[in-house]
């Protein structure tokens, strides 16, 4: 999500309102007590391997579920001070995240006004993530229009490029559009089984996110729910959905929505906060309900965002990420809390 937002969403989420894991230890080397130095431990990858879904879970390569948690980078086009080596370094050794999610819009300055630099710059952060050990999320960021097909030349372009350069790695998610919205699942649907082919034939087997109605709400947001998806599912194997909650709005109605839903189908929460969609206001308690519930049932999730303006939601403090620090004094109180709960 942008750092504001249109009338149409605002509107959207009000009237809602209304109306209503896996860590490891620093790559560092641990020193053994009295002879030499331990190995390193295993990172997330090499420990779970390629992921696929099983059932209504994501699973490692021995059919274990796994529970991925971590973080999601702001646009990136945005906060570039944000998305350093050494940025990475401590979300992965020091928070012991395993998924980053990358961020491509599809406008907002990005994607469309520079395709070349936009998808280098998610092939780099794919392999940044990937040399600490990281799942990668490479998310095709859409936001306004509310209908993905808007940009379906574009995504077949970033996604081809993207799965063509990175078809050999195992640890690849693709989201294939962020937040559709005013348009039916059938629609959401139809521009799935446009997008995935161009992965499939160069990435076969990889984890791809399909997004849900009403802003990845699974049609909350628009006075639906999960129904219709469990009564028309995308047919393909290692198909997951996406859910987005910002624990400030919806609040128990979004999250007896999660609890209910992941019980018949596979979710990841690729999207939430503890501030409200707008970044303002925060509901740790309420967060927390959420984060535990992802917890008990394995649903793999990243925090909006890795950032460092002035709004609630970012986890560093505004303009620290320019210091080129990144230990816990360069973090917000909601980076604090957020890096505690990746951390398990």
């Amino acid at each position: 999500m942008p750092s504001t937002h249109s009338r149409t969403r605002r509107v959207a989420w009000t009237s809602l309102v209304l109306a209503a894991a896996v860590g490891f230890l620093p790559a560092g080397p641990a020193h053994a007590a009295g002879s030499g130095t331990a190995p390193k431990a295993k990172t997330p990858v090499q420990t779970y391997g390629k992921l696929h879904v099983c059932g209504t879970q994501l699973c490692g390569e021995s059919d274990q579920p796994v529970q991925l948690r971590g973080m999601s980078t702001h646009g990136t086009q945005w906060y570039p001070q944000c998305l350093t080596g050494a940025a990475l370094d401590a979300v992965a050794r020091d928070w012991k995240a395993s998924v980053l999610r990358v961020s491509t819009y599809a406008r907002e300055g990005a994607y469309r006004a520079d395709p070349k630099k936009y998808t280098e710059l998610a092939s780099k952060l794919v392999d940044m993530a990937s040399a600490r050990g990281m799942y990668v999320i490479v998310d095709w960021h859409t936001i306004h229009p509310g209908d993905p097909h808007e940009d379906l030349d574009n995504a077949r372009a970033f996604f081809k490029a993207i799965a063509e350069k990175h078809k050999n790695k195992n640890n690849v998610i693709y989201e294939i559009a962020n937040e559709p919205h005013g348009v039916s699942w059938s629609t959401i649907k139809d521009y799935a089984a446009k997008i995935m082919p161009v992965i499939r034939s160069r990435a076969p087997g990889s984890v791809v996110l399909v997004p849900t109605r009403g802003w990845a709400t699974l049609g909350a947001a628009e006075a639906t729910n999960e129904k219709i998806i469990i009564a028309d599912p995308v047919r393909d194997k290692n198909v997951m959905y996406t859910y987005h909650f910002y624990a400030t709005a919806g609040r128990e109605q979004f999250l007896k929505l999660l609890d209910r839903a992941s019980d018949k189908l596979p979710i990841f929460v690729t999207e939430w906060a503890v501030a409200s969609w707008n970044g303002w206001g925060t509901d740790y308690p309420m967060a927390q309900k959420f984060v535990d519930l992802m917890a008990k049932k394995k649903i793999g999730w990243t925090n909006w965002s890795l950032s460092d303006n002035h709004k609630d939601l970012s986890v560093f403090k505004k303009g620290a990420c320019s210091t080129g620090k990144f230990g816990t004094d360069a973090l917000s109180p909601n980076g604090v809390w957020v890096r505690d709960r990746i951390r398990g």
